[in-house]
């Protein structure tokens, strides 16, 4: 993919056709123990949120589920990792809404019939069998950013429209508005984070960066200088 490199105040920034900018700061100013494959700005931001979280008592797993929608969804996108020891349990390939986009999700919604993602913090609560099977649901804890996620049925589920086969081919399954997972991996997923894991989606999107809480805040701030 054709790249080019922009210096913004100072800060290398690394630009990609249908991708939002990477920052690449200056050493030292970001944690270099980065889990392989997260980027050390969508770490540093997945553990002020599980942090957040825990002081908020939603949460006392060491588990934290990590989606990068600044990635393609014919890639690997979404982790599992212990935050103490910083080993990545499982990664997976990960669909987004509809309407948030085709191979890359640019677009973003807590409302109703949007047939789009939300990002921010959720919780996972409990399981159920649904059209998709087991299905897992997501309580978004973000007022503005999640919080209808309960209510719109934004659930993980597994769906056979998400795989390695179709990543292959270039191609990826969507949804209503659901993260879905291959189908062939999602029991296990399911059965590993089910039950008050914190779950972080990220995306560098204006309003929320602006208003969420549970992002590192300095880190946030500079990233809407890259926006301007």
């Amino acid at each position: 993919m054709l790249r080019k490199l922009l210096l913004l105040g100072g800060i290398l920034v690394a630009a990609a056709s249908c991708a939002p900018p990477r920052l690449d700061l200056t050493p030292g100013a970001l944690p270099s123990d980065a889990p392989e494959g997260i980027s050390s700005e969508v770490w540093t931001h997945a553990l002020a949120a599980h942090r957040q979280a825990s002081l908020e008592g939603r949460t006392s797993s060491i588990l934290v589920t990590i989606i990068d929608y600044t990635l393609p969804s014919t890639e690997r996108r979404l982790w599992v990792v212990d935050v103490g020891t910083h080993q990545i349990l499982t990664s997976e390939y990960v669909a987004h809404g509809e309407r948030s986009g085709g191979r890359w999700a640019t677009q973003f919604s807590n409302r109703d019939g949007t047939h789009e993602s939300s990002l921010g913090t959720f919780i996972t609560a409990t399981t159920y069998i649904g059209v998709r099977g087991l299905s897992l649901r997501l309580r978004g804890v973000e007022p503005g950013i999640n919080d209808n996620a309960w209510t719109r049925g934004i659930v993980i589920h597994g769906t056979p429209n998400v795989s390695e086969a179709r990543a292959r081919k270039g191609t990826m399954g969507r949804t209503e508005g659901c993260p879905a997972v291959p189908q062939a991996s999602a029991r296990r997923l399911i059965h590993l984070i089910e039950n008050g894991v914190v779950v972080f989606a990220w995306y560098p999107d204006r309003e929320f960066l602006e208003r969420s809480e549970y992002l590192e805040r300095g880190m946030a701030a500079l990233r809407l200088t890259t926006l301007e």
